[in-house]
């Protein structure tokens, strides 16, 4: 069997669906232009598609077990480039919100499929390590790589475009992996936990819906209350009802392995973090720096690079040294990236202390992601591996969205009083702008940059300041939480995540 052919063409559909996580990013600013879109609809159109994905990735792992990882790849490949087709051409904010979401159905057929055909094609656990960390690698170079492919695309054709480039590489991997990609299942036949679905689907949904929205309802609301209310009651329902299940959804009895729920948490920690930055360093550079599309997602190749020499050789030094040390190494690498971004300014210099930071994230990500992910799949059965890559998984995108739904609600609530406070320095500004244009700007970003530009010259640099001195504030505590999450999680790595297996998977 050509292992290297196949575990090319999983790692080719695993990225496609990292990609797109992150390749929308970079089209944000002109999102704002062209859809008019809001600092929360610009939320949405990054969480729809992980929040659908999440809440379907338990699903979409059992139905690998169930029916074939290979079918399930190929049924989530053409219904995400369906799905891609159709967002491109979304002429409104909520439309492309909808096409996005439908996109994480096929996504969440997809992701799991890919870790679990792995683990069953590479059974040493050497040579799994390896293929693992070349997954990893590819999905830490699709990070930069998303940013760099929609900047090209933005620079020479319309919005539309970081949609259908999804395209050729779905029927590429159609075509090849029909041949190479081998199937595998669960041998145990069981009853769908339709029960169990609807539990999780709650309780996820509910959480990160909430976290989006409480900034607009009111941090301690009765609507924010209530939501987290019912994503607590979901999730003690989901836990209680699966432990009870001959056949669960999900196996909770997994995260009594001290490896398996560490190392878990340690991944939705660095998912978290990153993308919670991502969302606002796009921003950055493009509003703040003046960098166009193309140039803003080239000065995030850095990124690329560290992941790339880093994530091959992270789940073997894991080997070597012991996973606790690793993880908790690149979550604390993580943490001073972070940290360093916390402290740039407007002009501050690129070859300097943001590519150095970008390093750090970067390498950290890798030694946290390849080992974690090793010991979540080693923990397990080999026919269980559908659902364990689903844990491994959700964990990422639950991280994912939270990150930014809660990094973006820290910089909205820095961002817009400052913004206000400044405004209200320049005389006349605010008793001159047309009604309800203070609002929009206090929610995005773009709008105030906008703002910016249209004021009269005599003010206009008054202008360009503030908003540029109002993003900074909210960009720096933002980056200082991440900063400080990232190191809560390194300690916790060091102290809960055994450094090895105390025992082969049954």
């Amino acid at each position: 069997m050509n292992q290297p052919g196949t575990l090319a063409v999983l790692s080719a559909s695993m990225f496609l669906v990292v990609v797109d996580n992150l390749i929308v990013n970079v089209a944000l600013p002109t999102l704002q232009r062209e859809l008019h879109a809001s600092v929360t609809s610009l939320q949405w159109i990054v969480d729809a598609y992980s929040l659908v994905f999440a809440c379907l990735l338990l699903a979409g792992g059992s139905v690998g077990d169930r029916f074939g990882r290979k079918r399930s790849l190929q049924v989530g490949l053409v219904l995400f480039a369906c799905c891609s087709t159709v967002a491109a051409f979304a002429t409104t904010s909520r439309g492309l919100i909808l096409w996005r979401g439908a996109m994480g159905v096929g996504a969440a057929l997809v992701f799991p499929a890919t870790l679990a055909i792995i683990t069953n094609l590479f059974t040493d656990p050497i040579e799994r390590a390896k293929a693992i960390g070349v997954w990893s690698a590819v999905s830490g170079m699709a990070v930069a790589f998303g940013p760099v492919t929609g900047g090209f695309l933005l620079e020479h054709f319309w919005w539309g475009s970081v949609f259908l480039v999804n395209i050729p590489i779905v029927v590429i991997a159609l075509a090849v992996g029909n041949f190479l990609i081998p199937d595998s299942r669960d041998p145990e036949r069981h009853p769908f936990d339709i029960v169990g679905l609807m539990l999780s689907i709650v309780a996820v949904g509910a959480l990160v819906y909430t976290v989006i929205e409480s900034p607009r309802w009111g941090w301690g609301s009765l609507a924010s209350n209530a939501g987290f209310a019912i994503a607590l009651v979901a999730l003690a329902l989901f836990v209680r009802y699966e432990a009870t299940r001959d056949h669960p959804l999900l196996e909770v009895r997994f995260f009594r392995n001290a490896r398996f729920s560490a190392a878990t948490g340690s991944i939705g920690i660095a998912f978290f973090c990153l993308f919670g930055f991502t969302f606002l360093v796009t921003q950055y550079f493009q509003f703040v720096r003046g960098y166009d599309p193309l140039s803003s997602g080239v000065h995030t190749l850095p990124f690329a690079v560290g992941a790339g020499v880093t994530a091959p050789i992270a789940a073997r030094l894991a080997l070597r040294l012991g996973t606790t040390r690793v993880v908790s190494t690149g979550l604390f690498s993580m943490s001073i990236g972070f940290f360093i971004m916390s402290r740039v300014s407007a002009d501050t210099a690129f070859w300097g202390p943001v590519i150095i930071a970008m390093l750090f994230m970067a390498s950290g990500l890798s030694l946290v992601t390849s080992p974690s992910t090793e010991a979540v799949m080693g923990s397990l059965p080999r026919e269980k591996a559908g659902v364990g890559s689903a844990v491994n998984d959700l964990s990422r995108e639950v991280g994912g969205v939270l990150g930014v739904a809660v990094t973006g609600s820290v910089f909205l609530s820095l961002y817009s009083p400052r913004l206000v406070e400044l405004f209200g320095r320049i005389p006349g500004l605010v008793p001159a702008l047309p009604k309800g244009v203070l609002g929009q700007a206090r929610e995005s970003v773009g709008a105030a940059y906008f703002i910016g530009q249209q004021s009269p010259e005599a003010v206009r640099p008054q202008v360009m300041h503030a908003v540029s001195q109002s993003f900074m504030h909210g960009f720096g505590a933002a980056s200082m939480f991440v900063s400080v999450a990232a190191l809560i999680g390194s300690i916790a790595a060091f102290r809960f995540l055994p450094a090895r297996a105390t025992s082969p998977a049954p």
